[in-house]
């Protein structure tokens, strides 16, 4: 029988203890700890979506303008997604809980701060606030999972928690704020208060403290790759509103790259490296960073076309398009589950593959969408159905993504992975942003001929008003249908590349990437 071994890079550093640390605290509750990772996992996840409903009610209490709006959203994914590496590293080096600790305190003072802004530069500031604190706790929750429960079955469904809380909390967050913007806007805020407070207090008893490792802080890398992935997401976001050929989308996506390309030579010669190498040049680990690239990409772009289109074409309230997004926390959630329990039978690429394979089906059974489409035949079988493969597709790479980083890289290993899913949701909704731009401004210079001839036969300014508007949603659904299509193609390819590149077996991950021979 042939033999199959992963091999470790013979630079990766690897004690016998490196993966399972000794607690610091021996009665810690398991349960517990889970929980409270999880409870901050999820706002920091959910704070990425839960305003978006509230936008309108902002930007009339606040007075932004239609070209400042979008920064709302954009101020907390832009420091959230830029400074995520420096979060895991100071991690590393000062300590897991006590940087997951101040990250929540943070985020509930900013929250707070957004909570009672009273203009928009106040807003913006508490988002920006709020993103520097997610980039300090997301990345050290996934380490604290991983240097909490020992590696195996209670891993594995530590990790199915965490999974189904990063996949579900968007989806949450969109409920949340529609029934929270029905009391006011500012709930939206105010809510993760009490939460981040609460997780802090608790994380004192039942979150053991992670051995601080050796290391000095990498502040060339750390400015350098910080703004390069800034400048590089700004860029990426402003294309999806003025183009790829904007001059400022020109300057800001090639002067992140010229920074991300410096970054990765002072990250080369630099003992204190930023982002080791040795974190990306794992075969398994490299490949489920890429794949998670494009989910990003195309799940982040479907909330927000699928979002428009149920309150712009289907004419639901905010609450009500909050709700319709239930289904697909209860899918992910339960799929999760399936896919913890699978994980320590299945080698995890046909697990993720089969999980792309059905959220590729998904975003296909959404380009059928028409603007007589109903909820419970058209577009809830492909909810529930995306929500499935996303739960499939988050457990395995989630494992995947970590396995076998020694224990003074667990935090930048894990910042790694949150990065990629920032910086993939960038890409996506500027890639499919202009992609669907592009077909809504086809459709129209197709059905602009109708309303000239409307206007010529003498129908009164309603009728025509009334046809500009069934216009604008037959041209806004085939745009966002044309968007889904191309996601539905990105998940083919993640598909391929799972099943061809992920070759780590299941065996492996309950070694935490420690090569299991069989012969």
């Amino acid at each position: 029988m042939s033999e199959e071994v992963i091999k470790a890079d013979p630079r990766e550093p690897r004690p016998v203890d490196s993966v399972a640390e000794p607690p610091a605290h021996g009665h810690r509750n398991l349960g517990i700890a889970l929980a409270l990772i999880s409870m901050a996992q999820l706002m920091v996840v959910l704070d990425g979506t839960i305003v978006n409903i509230a936008l309108p009610h902002i930007q009339t209490d606040l007075g932004f303008s239609n070209a400042s709006l979008p920064w709302v959203p954009n101020a907390y994914a832009l420091a959230f997604g830029g400074l995520l590496l420096l979060g895991g590293r100071i991690g590393d080096i000062l300590g897991r809980r006590k940087v997951f600790m101040f990250g929540v305190v943070l985020f509930g003072v900013a929250s707070f701060l957004g909570g009672i802004a009273q203009n928009e530069t106040l807003l913006l500031a508490s988002r920006i606030l709020q993103g520097l604190a997610a980039a300090a706790a997301s990345p050290n929750a996934l380490a604290l999972i991983t240097t909490t429960f020992p590696a195996g079955k209670e891993r594995n469904r530590a990790m199915a928690v965490y999974a189904a809380m990063s996949g579900a909390g968007a989806a949450v967050g969109l409920i949340l704020g529609g029934a929270l913007t029905e009391a006011s806007w500012r709930w939206t805020f105010f809510i993760n208060t009490p939460i981040g407070l609460i997780v802090a207090v608790l994380a004192v008893r039942y979150l053991g403290e992670s051995a601080r490792q050796k290391g000095k802080f990498d502040l060339p890398g750390a400015i350098t790759g910080t703004v390069g992935l800034t400048a590089l997401v700004y860029g990426l976001t402003h294309a999806a509103q003025n183009g790829w050929g904007d001059a400022v989308t020109l300057a800001f996506i090639i002067g992140g790259v010229v920074l991300i390309a410096l970054f990765l030579t002072i990250e080369a010669r630099s003992k204190h490296a930023l982002m080791p190498f040795r974190i990306l040049a794992n075969r398994t680990r490299g490949v489920s960073f890429i794949a998670m690239l494009v989910v990003g990409a195309a799940l982040f772009s479907m909330f927000y076309f699928l979002g428009i289109y149920i309150q712009n074409v289907m004419g639901y309230s905010a609450l009500k398009t909050g709700f319709a997004f239930l289904p697909f926390s209860f899918g992910i959630v339960v799929a999760a589950q399936i896919g913890s329990v699978l994980i320590a039978r299945m080698d995890p690429r046909w697990i993720a593959g089969a999980g792309a394979a059905l959220a590729a089906g998904g975003m296909f059974g959404f380009n059928q969408l028409t603007v007589d489409s109903g909820y419970a035949t058209h577009l809830l079988p492909y909810i529930l159905l995306l929500s499935v493969g996303m739960g499939l597709i988050f457990v395995p790479l989630t494992l995947t993504a970590v396995s076998g980083v020694a224990a003074e890289d667990s935090g930048v290993g894990s910042a790694v992975l949150n990065t990629v899913q920032q910086i993939g949701g960038a890409i996506g909704l500027a890639l499919l942003g202009t992609i669907s731009t592009t077909a809504i401004n086809n459709k129209f210079t197709e059905l602009a001929p109708g309303l000239q001839k409307a206007a010529e036969a003498g129908q009164s300014p309603d009728q025509i008003k009334q046809l500009q508007g069934q216009f604008t949603a037959v041209a806004t659904t085939h745009g966002f249908t044309t968007a889904f299509l191309a996601s539905a193609i990105m998940f083919v390819g993640v598909a391929v590349v799972i099943l061809v590149g992920l070759s780590v077996k299941h065996k492996d991950l309950a070694n935490d990437g420690q090569p299991v021979h069989v012969g």
